[in-house]
């Protein structure tokens, strides 16, 4: 009884340790956007946040705890890389970011409760408030990490190992401009424990047009309702991302790309 009631203690006294030192790392980082957002542009205040965004990697880096990514350096910075509330890409999700050179595979590591804050600061985005379909939105994709929008063409049948409660894979397109195309990113998002590992991959794999969805895109076009150009577009869009979603198992690139995203989720450390 003594040593159930003392481990009981124990595991309170963490949990509370966890959320203290999360309410730190939150306080200092809203602290640091009200200061930086009203601040003029200068070599001083570009040295200060500079400064502030090595304390928030600091503070991560104690919340996260270690992280070693097969391929990745081993010492990750913050992924909030601006804390001016103006700033294309501001409002990344909290967490430690890795990268390789050119960027073309990045990763984040965070906490749940991170994560959970973190969804319901983007509510309006809109964004899913529950983690499973979070994993699942466009959205998500698009704000959590670098300036560039992402449209999700597909998912990936990956195998969770038994240590993790969540693992998904997408397939998409991510861009400033056209995002219709040949998909060639692949993300892998999961959960172990408390940590949240999310791992990018820009030119992971090479597919190519679906020509039932070509014609249902064109189809879409061609309807002059709506008249806004851009909103017949993004319907256009959703009916030609359904439409690869259905129609992609099919195709003969499909098993490499289930693969790879499959050897991604084998580069964190989830065993």
């Amino acid at each position: 009884m003594r040593l159930t009631a003392l481990l009981c203690l124990l595991a309170l006294a963490t949990s509370a340790h966890a959320a203290s030192s999360q309410q730190h790392y939150l306080d200092l980082r809203d602290r640091y956007i009200a200061k930086f957002s009203k601040a003029k542009e200068s070599d001083e205040t570009s040295k200060q946040h500079d400064a502030a965004l090595d304390e928030l990697t600091g503070v991560l880096r104690g919340l996260v705890g270690p992280v070693a990514i097969k391929g990745l350096p081993a010492e990750g910075k913050s992924n909030v890389d601006t804390l001016f509330k103006g700033d294309i890409g501001f409002g990344h999700l909290d967490g430690l970011a890795f990268a390789t050179e050119g960027d073309k595979q990045q990763a984040v590591v965070t906490t749940t409760s991170l994560l959970k804050h973190w969804l319901a600061e983007h509510r309006q985005d809109p964004m899913p408030q529950e983690i499973d379909a979070a994993f699942k939105s466009d959205t998500f994709y698009y704000a959590a990490i670098q300036d560039a929008a992402f449209a999700k063409y597909a998912e990936l049948p990956i195998t969770k190992p038994a240590s993790v409660s969540a693992a998904v894979a997408v397939l998409g397109v991510r861009g400033n401009g056209d995002l219709k195309g040949p998909p060639h990113e692949i993300d892998v998002v999961a959960i172990q424990g408390d940590k949240v590992f999310f791992l990018a991959a820009s030119e992971a794999i090479k597919t190519a047009d679906i020509p039932a969805c070509e014609k249902v895109w064109k189809q879409m076009m061609a309807k002059n309702v709506p008249k806004d150009d851009m909103a017949r577009e993004d319907r256009a869009m959703a009916a030609y991302t359904k439409c690869f979603a259905k129609e992609a198992p099919s195709q003969s690139w499909f098993a490499a790309a289930v693969k790879t995203a499959q050897s991604q989720l084998e580069l964190l450390p989830l065993r």
